[in-house]
């Protein structure tokens, strides 16, 4: 099965990375999991662009991905975390990643 990946990239304003990933560990992590689904990978930069959380989700296809999303995004509990974590947030960007044709993506379906 071809997997794609969602690949979001928040920056923070400057310094606010820290209490971004506590917010996000105490509030929205559990959430994302329950909903998303597939967390590839979740990190954070330490050296270059500096603020930057990057984290990646894998779907089957993009009609996943929007059902997946628009259920998040309608989550009353996501809706709380998000009005206390946009204030953090100077940008995001989202990109959507495939898969190369000999690569074969080790991660499972839920």
């Amino acid at each position: 099965m071809t997997m794609l990946v969602e690949m979001r990239t928040y920056t923070t304003h400057p310094g606010k990375y820290r209490d971004y990933l506590a917010l996000y560990g105490a509030e929205g992590l559990d959430i994302q999991r329950r909903i998303l689904g597939r967390m590839v990978g979740y990190y954070y930069s330490d050296i270059g662009e500096l603020n930057q959380i990057v984290h990646l989700w894998a779907f089957a296809d993009l009609g996943e991905r929007a059902r997946r999303r628009a259920q998040l995004l309608s989550d009353p509990g996501f809706k709380a975390y998000v009005a206390k974590m946009l204030p953090l947030l100077h940008s995001q960007s989202s990109r959507i990643l495939t898969p190369a044709p000999f690569f074969q993506p080790q991660w499972a379906a839920p």
